[in-house]
């Protein structure tokens, strides 16, 4: 009776909010608040065969990029423009690949997905491919041309291993186990402003490298974090140098199957068994933080694909009953013998990282060098080298 009852006030609810967002769809079109029109392509992942190409048409708020003098008030209002989002439903795409051309049309929330069949396998002498993306038709009015570049990875044959991270409290300081720390971290700064955890850049791009020393260990960051922030997060990575992947966001909405109505660990768990079964012979380093469900998540991740998942690297957030979770299942995985480690910094997960063979040992002192200079212990920052023989 209760499951009957929610049920019906969620598909209420979700009329009203279709009926609310037609019409503030009709009153900005009819005033022209949505020009100009812009693309905005989601870096993704896909196979020789298979491109999963993924974006989101919105009117073009004019989001400044990330400066160190902005102040508050300029974050805030970037931020306010970010989450204050005009989307365009049922417009019409062209994405073009390889000389052909594909038609998708947005959804009700201005999405586009696109699983692209290439005319024959690609040829993977990058990891990264480009795909056109151009605006044919709207529902409302537009100008000139518009069109982008979107990015998909897919791995090369001989990667190593690929490497599943969580960004918030694992890449990017947060806060995530307060509310008001993470409302200031969010809202407060920008992706040249937010502060990477020390020596993230260097330990990554070692996993990135691997053994094999061709830099083609392919990333992919899961976070609970809405579309909203996706350009933030991007440019975060992009800033701190920290290896490019597809980041796979949630949608906001009052839906069963979005970000205020489900819930971090089905979010998560999805994405990463989308992964996982798109790569069936590739192996995973997963990383996250204790803040949330990441153990647990992973702890399911190896139940479901026992033999695929290397090492588990979890970055203490310092709450201590959090930490005991951790603890605990780190033991019960000992029987699967996947090592699950709690971690205090990067330093030591480079260390066992290096000892277990995923990267090599001759990348530790470039990594406790950042970690220093991130926190402010030695002056500059140089870019990581690796000279030792593959």
């Amino acid at each position: 009776m209760i499951t009957q009852l929610k049920n019906l006030l969620l598909n209420n609810t979700d009329k009203a909010e279709d009926k609310i967002d037609g019409l503030i769809f009709d009153f900005r079109n009819r005033f022209g608040l949505f020009a100009p029109l812009q693309i905005v392509p989601y870096r993704s992942y896909g196979t020789p065969e298979r491109l999963y190409v993924t974006g989101r048409v919105l009117a073009d708020k004019n989001v400044s990029g990330p400066e160190e003098n902005h102040n508050v008030w300029d974050n805030l209002w970037n931020m306010y423009k970010r989450f204050d989002s005009d989307e365009v439903p049922n417009a019409e795409l062209i994405i073009n690949f390889d000389n052909v051309a594909h038609e998708v049309v947005t959804d009700e929330e201005g999405y586009f997905t696109l699983n692209l069949k290439p005319e024959k396998p690609l040829e993977l002498q990058d990891i990264w491919h480009q795909v056109e993306i151009k605006l044919k038709n709207a529902p409302v009015n537009f100008s000139g041309e518009i069109k982008t570049q979107a990015e998909v990875l897919v791995p090369p044959p001989d990667a190593e291993y690929g490497i599943i991270s969580d960004i918030d409290d694992t890449v990017i300081m947060t806060g995530a186990t307060s509310m008001l720390a993470t409302a200031r971290n969010v809202f407060f700064h920008n992706a040249r402003t937010r502060l990477p955890f020390a020596g993230v850049s260097a330990f990554y791009k070692s996993l990135q490298l691997g053994r094999n020393g061709k830099r083609n260990n392919p990333f992919f960051y899961v976070s609970s974090s809405p579309w909203n922030t996706y350009d933030l997060l991007r440019d975060f990575l992009d800033l701190n140098e920290i290896p490019a992947g597809p980041i796979l966001l949630r949608d906001l909405g009052i839906d069963n199957n979005k970000f205020i109505k489900s819930d971090h660990l089905s979010h998560k768990m999805k994405e990463i068994e989308n992964i996982l079964i798109t790569y069936p012979k590739l192996s995973f380093v997963l990383v996250g933080d204790s803040g949330q469900e990441d153990a647990r998540i992973y702890e399911e991740v190896v139940k479901r694909h026992p033999g695929r998942i290397l090492a588990i690297y979890i970055r203490d957030v310092k709450v201590a009953e959090r930490s005991e979770i951790v603890v605990k299942i780190s033991e019960g995985l000992k029987e699967q013998k996947v090592e699950m480690l709690l971690i205090e910094n990067t330093v030591n997960a480079a260390e066992h990282a290096a000892k277990t063979g995923l990267i090599f040992t001759e990348t530790i002192p470039d990594i406790k060098t950042e970690k220093a200079q991130d926190k402010g212990e030695l002056p500059g920052k140089e870019e990581p080298s690796v000279t030792d023989p593959v």
